[in-house]
């Protein structure tokens, strides 16, 4: 069986995307206006069935304090300055991020080792993909 780990894309290119080993991560960032950071903590998962794609699974979320528009949601529990909470919204097939030059790049963090998104995948200053794939 191959390995599981993640693809990233940009979103407006035809080239292969970038594969990322590991079935564990957390993907990072800084809000641009409120400087509140966020992290989201995810699972690759095998095949839900036979010819279906790998997927990805939150498990686990927080957010450094709070500010306007940003409140964490109900059930969340303060723990060392940081909000911890369990994404409503728990399996994905896909994620978008919009990568901007104006601000800090996502972090992704493969177990548990943080790296600037662009240390993979140079932005475009627009979409990038991420999903959870096999090795190519």
């Amino acid at each position: 069986m191959p390995a599981l780990g993640l693809c990233l894309a940009l979103a407006a290119s035809a080239a292969a995307p970038v594969f990322v080993p590991g079935t564990q991560f957390t993907l990072a960032w800084t809000h641009s206006i409120e400087k509140v950071r966020w992290e989201e903590d995810y699972t690759v998962l095998p095949a839900p069935t036979p010819g279906a794609a790998p997927v990805l699974q939150a498990v686990a979320a927080r957010v450094q304090g709070s500010a306007a528009g940003m409140e964490p949601p109900p059930g969340a529990r303060l723990q060392g300055g940081w909000y911890h909470y369990r994404p409503a919204l728990t399996t994905h097939t896909e994620l978008t991020l919009t990568r901007s030059e104006f601000t800090a790049d996502y972090e992704l963090c493969p177990q548990g080792a943080c790296q600037a998104l662009g240390h993979w995948l140079t932005s475009d200053g627009h979409t990038t993909r991420l999903w959870a794939c096999a090795a190519p």
